[in-house]
């Protein structure tokens, strides 16, 4: 009998990820986005008891774009979420799953000594986490 092996959210978590501050102008996130071909910006911290932000391009979307806004004029500590829900490193992604169902969510920053790591993704678990390839 094969002992059931753990797969942790370390194992399976992509980088392609940006930071950016809640200044910064969504026009400006964009172009950091570009840039560093991510969909997921992370915004700093302002203090060490600060928390992180989270702004997706689908936030763009939906809160610049759908409502006339100007990404020139709207800087992205107003579109975006705060404080993020995240898992640590170390969570079984068959944890991580149940709390994506439980919650509504498809992604997630890992966070290991406060620092977030990357971000684990429905996607990540299936591809990286469930066979051996």
């Amino acid at each position: 009998m094969n002992p059931k092996k753990h797969i942790r959210n370390r194992d399976v978590l992509s980088q392609d990820f940006a930071m950016v501050d809640g200044t910064h102008t969504v026009s400006e996130a964009i172009a950091v986005a570009s840039h560093k071909q991510v969909k997921i910006l992370v915004v700093n911290k302002r203090t060490k008891h600060d928390e992180y932000g989270l702004v997706l391009m689908s936030d763009i979307a939906r809160k610049v774009l759908a409502q006339d806004k100007s990404p020139e004029r709207t800087n992205v500590y107003e579109i975006m979420i705060k404080p993020v829900f995240s898992v640590s490193a170390d969570m079984d992604v068959r944890y991580t799953a149940r709390l994506f169902e439980r919650f509504g969510i498809n992604k997630a920053p890992v966070v290991e000594d406060g620092n977030i790591m990357g971000f684990v993704t429905y996607d990540d678990i299936v591809l990286k986490g469930m066979i051996d390839t």
